[in-house]
């Protein structure tokens, strides 16, 4: 009799570990599938990131393009504008009494700031007022 309650017994055991292992097991496949999930979104974050990244690069290279087109532009301002600023003053240029006409002076001032003839600051004047 107690070789049978020993059998009983340790076949009861068996199947508790059996069960135990078999939980186990089901609870590792699901774990393996979250952390599945977990990894493709961790991946495809990283694609996003990647693709951010790759954006922010294209977009540094064409300000980079755009600002050594700007330096070339821009360079030679200087040299312009020390050129005009050694200009004569009383030669000032028909744009110039254009601007002028446009805020209002009359012939007498264009014929005195910008060393226009009588008739060519009433012509400006003709061809400028609002």
């Amino acid at each position: 009799m107690i070789l049978e309650v020993a059998v009983i017994v340790l076949g009861l055991l068996w199947i508790g570990t059996l069960a135990m292992c078999l939980a186990y097991t089901r609870k590792q496949r699901e774990l393996a599938v979250e952390q599945a999930k977990a990894d493709a979104l961790r991946d495809q974050r990283i694609k996003d990131l990647a693709r951010r990244v790759d954006n922010y690069q294209d977009g540094n290279v064409r300000m980079g393009e755009d600002l050594h087109e700007l330096r070339a532009v821009v360079g030679p301002l200087p040299d312009k504008l020390a050129q005009l600023e050694q200009r004569d003053p009383t030669s000032l240029s028909f744009a110039q009494a254009a601007r002028l006409v446009g805020m209002g002076a009359s012939v007498d001032e264009l014929t005195q700031s910008c060393g226009l003839t009588q008739a060519e600051a009433e012509l400006m004047r003709k061809m400028h007022k609002n």
